[in-house]
């Protein structure tokens, strides 16, 4: 189902206009694209911030992103944008039939699976400082629930 600016996901509705309509849009391709649409969702939403840090407006309510790079639009303070330039792939901890597991952003299979969600988010995190890329932490329904940069 294609979302637009009325109706989209709920997750999005905290995002900054501008960002919810590019994670719309990114959402969209990727749903056309064959992913499932929690997934969709939460890739959306991470390069929507993403692009919003690498694309300021030029009103007066944006004019301080330009020297305030690792503000997100969300408010959230990011240590350095979501995908760093050491690797352009975030890891997520996921909800599995059987438990809980870390996959690749953009790759297929899991890198890892655990019991429980706290073992997978403390494996992520580890994974996260080590490879210095942002671990992107999802619920049970798939919504993203918070993200990591170590």
């Amino acid at each position: 189902m294609p979302w637009n600016k009325h109706d989209y996901p709920v997750s999005m509705k905290n995002l900054e206009p501008r960002v919810r309509h590019k994670a719309i849009e990114i959402a969209n391709a990727l749903l056309d694209d064959g992913y499932e649409e929690g997934r969709s969702i939460a890739i959306a939403t991470s390069k929507a911030e993403e692009w919003d840090e690498n694309h300021p407006t030029s009103d007066s309510s944006h004019s301080d992103k330009s020297s305030d790079h690792n503000r997100s639009s969300s408010g959230r303070h990011h240590s350095e944008p979501i995908s760093s330039s050491k690797s352009h792939d975030n890891i997520h901890v996921v909800p599995t039939d059987s438990g809980w597991a870390i996959k690749e952003e953009g790759k297929s299979g899991h890198v890892s699976t655990f019991d429980t969600k706290a073992e997978a988010v403390d494996a992520a995190k580890e994974i996260s400082s080590k490879r210095n890329i942002r671990a992107i932490i999802h619920n049970q329904d798939g919504q993203i629930a918070s993200s990591i940069k170590s």
